[in-house]
């Protein structure tokens, strides 16, 4: 079992940065490759970006490209994505998971990924 928990959201204005973390605990939780998701009021969770075990691979929604970051410690167990540049078509509650590790490669499909955290709200003002 692997526990997550996301912290760093908040309110901002248009063109701020932010930067969530996601601390992971649990039996082999440094074995997973991470992803990060978002889901917006009224719409489905949709993929931000992902990142394998080593942190060598990186994978984003062409949505963020350019402006979100994702990036990982694993003697902390802990997954970052910075956001900068931040727009009001963030606003999204921000969900940690962690990939299925019978799954090679990474992955933007939210059944694929075993964990989740609880999510932290975005919201971005214009």
């Amino acid at each position: 079992q692997v526990q997550l928990v996301e912290s760093g959201g908040g309110s901002v204005q248009a063109g701020a940065s932010l930067t969530l973390s996601c601390a992971a605990s649990g039996r082999t939780s440094s074995s997973y490759a991470m992803g990060w998701f978002r889901q917006a009021p009224g719409k489905e969770r949709e993929f931000v970006a992902a990142i394998i075990r080593s942190g060598s691979a990186t994978l984003y929604a062409d949505s963020v490209k350019g402006r979100f970051t994702i990036s990982r410690d694993n003697a902390k167990i802990t997954v970052y994505l910075q956001m900068n540049s931040l727009k009001p078509e963030d606003t999204a509650v921000y969900y940690c998971a962690a990939q299925n590790p019978g799954i090679v490669g990474l992955t933007t499909a939210s059944p694929t990924y075993r964990y989740w955290g609880q999510g932290t709200q975005v919201t971005v003002s214009s």
